[in-house]
C-alpha cells in the first residue's frame, strides 16, 4: 500500500504529463523505462544537413540532429513539429514512415541512458529562425548550421546517423 501513497504524492507534482514532467520525475522515468525520441534529417537544395548545437549537460557539447523526446498522450507528428518550432524556429513536413529506428543504451548514463530513437526524413516549409544561425566562433547552444559532410565534434549518439549526414 506504501507505494501508492508515494504514486499519488509524485502525482500531485505532475500539472500535466503532456507538457512535459517536472525535471526530477523526467529523470526518475528515464532510469526506470526508455523513452521514446524523433530526430529530423533535414537537408538542403545543396544536400547539406542541418544541425544544431547541443550544450545541455547530458553530453558533452557538439552538433546534433534536431530532436526530442515524446510527451505522453502527444502524436510523433506533434513532437516533430514542436521539436522544429522549438529548436529551429521553423515549420517542416516529413514522411509517415522513419528512415531508420535505432535503440540506443549508454551503459555509462544513469539518467537518459536508454532511448528508442526514430529517424525522420523532413523538409522546411518555412525560414529558420535567423536569429540562432551559427556565424563563427565557438557555437552556442541552440545554434544551427548547414554542413557538408558529418562533423568531428558530433555527439557521441548521433554517431548513428553519420551515414546520413
Amino acid at each position: 500500500m506504501k507505494i501508492k501513497k508515494v504514486i499519488a504524492q509524485l502525482e500531485h507534482f505532475i500539472k500535466d504529463p503532456s507538457k512535459g514532467l517536472p525535471e526530477e520525475i523526467f529523470l526518475f522515468m528515464s532510469r526506470i523505462t526508455p523513452l521514446v525520441n524523433v530526430d529530423l534529417l533535414i537537408k538542403n537544395k545543396w544536400k547539406q544537413t542541418l544541425l544544431t548545437w547541443r550544450d545541455d549537460g547530458f553530453f558533452p557539447a557538439g552538433w546534433h540532429i534536431p530532436g526530442g523526446i515524446v510527451r505522453y498522450k502527444e502524436t510523433i507528428a506533434e513532437r516533430i513539429g514542436a521539436v522544429a518550432a522549438g529548436e529551429l524556429g521553423a515549420k517542416v513536413k516529413c514522411g509517415n514512415t522513419p528512415l531508420v529506428v535505432r535503440e540506443v543504451i549508454v551503459p555509462s548514463f544513469e539518467n537518459r541512458a536508454h532511448a528508442i530513437s526514430f529517424l525522420y526524413e523532413c523538409s522546411l516549409t518555412s525560414r529558420l529562425a535567423q536569429n540562432r544561425m551559427y556565424v563563427k566562433g565557438a557555437p552556442q547552444h541552440g545554434e544551427w548550421a548547414w554542413h557538408d559532410r558529418c562533423p568531428k565534434d558530433l555527439i557521441v549518439v548521433h554517431r548513428m546517423y553519420r551515414w546520413f549526414i
